[in-house]
Order: C-alpha cells, then structure tokens, then sequence
C-alpha cells in the first residue's frame, strides 16, 4: 500500500540546517561507518554508514517509488542531475528554474499545491511510498493532513539556531503513533505512524 512518509536529518534540538543553511552536522552519520549503501540516482552516490544506519536506510528507502520536495532542497542538490535516487521527483515551486525540464529527466514542478504534488506522486510511484523531503515540504503535507508516517534520523549535535524541523507544524498537538527506534552511530533513527 502506498504511503507518504516524511524522511529528514535534523539535530537534537530540532533544526535541519544551520543559519547559514549548512546541513553537514546532521548528515554526518551517512559517513560514521564501514557498511557501503548506494543511494542510486543520477549520481550514483554512495554512503558509509554504520550496519545498523545501512539497515534502517534500506528498509526505509527500498519501497519508494517517489519523492516530494521543495524548491531549496531541489537547488541545493543541483536538481539530482535530472534524476532522484527514490524515482520521479516532483519540486514545489512557483517558478520553474532556467534550464528545466531537461530532457530524460524525471523531476516535475507543482505549482498547485502539497495535495496536487501527493496526488501527482502516488501515482507516478506505482504502488511504492512517496517521500516527502525537506521541513517546509512535510510540515505542509502535515497540515493538510496527507502524511502517514515521519521518519526522523535524530544526529547527535546540538546547533542552538538555524532552520527548525517543526516551526507552526499543525493545530496543537499533533498526535505520532509509539516510536520504532534504531541506535546508529552519531544518530538515532526514529518512525512514527501520524495518527489522523
């Protein structure tokens, strides 16, 4: 069954980037170990994570078949050079960059809407989940009640300031389903079922 699941890094303290819009601290635990994940994509990039990170990654991202983001996140990675690693993309935007669409690329801009893009994404998933990914993009599809589940890899560092994870998420309180748990190296990874 397709779901929409919320995938994000952020520190201890609730941020997914610094002030300066820096993500490294957060991200570091993609290269806290010996295992080798491919993350597949344009890119082809690959990790090396902890054995308990690896596992959680794979089983977090083996039955994707799309991805829903924003507009920052999709020019801070250069567009995934035409093509995400968990299949066709679709980027909230107002706009549509210069240069875009590309030809053979599979990213698409919605300029409609969080239920248009979930709309758009299901169905190009074909029967896989949808990730959603950057904070404004899941606290949107939060709010409109379209997210089933938050995946949360909580790094072990403290940045007092920059971009918050859950700034005006939803009338409080927005109600998770128990947590499953994994203990990474410089992380802890979190699920939850989004109770509707």
């Amino acid at each position: 069954m397709s779901r929409t699941i919320g995938i994000m890094s952020m520190s201890l303290d609730g941020f997914v980037a610094d002030v300066d819009g820096g993500v490294a601290e957060v991200f570091d635990w993609y290269a806290a170990g010996d295992v080798e994940v491919q993350a597949g994509g344009a890119d082809a990039m690959a990790f090396r994570m902890s054995a308990a990170s690896a596992e959680h990654f794979r089983d977090l991202t083996a039955g994707l078949g799309a991805v829903i983001t924003g507009r920052r996140t999709f020019d801070a990675a250069d567009g995934w050079g035409g093509r995400h690693a968990w299949g066709p993309a679709f980027v909230l935007s107002h706009t549509v960059p210069d240069g875009w669409p590309r030809p053979g690329s599979s990213v698409h801009f919605v300029h409609d809407g969080i239920e248009a893009a979930v709309g758009r994404a299901l169905e190009a998933a074909g029967g896989g989940s949808v990730a959603l990914h950057g904070a404004d993009t899941i606290r949107q599809c939060l709010r409109a009640g379209l997210l089933d589940e938050l995946a949360l890899d909580v790094a072990a560092v403290l940045l007092g300031s920059g971009v918050p994870m859950f700034d005006h998420v939803v009338e409080a309180p927005a109600v998770l389903g128990d947590p499953e748990v994994v203990q990474g190296v410089g992380v802890t990874h979190l699920r939850y079922a989004v109770r509707r």
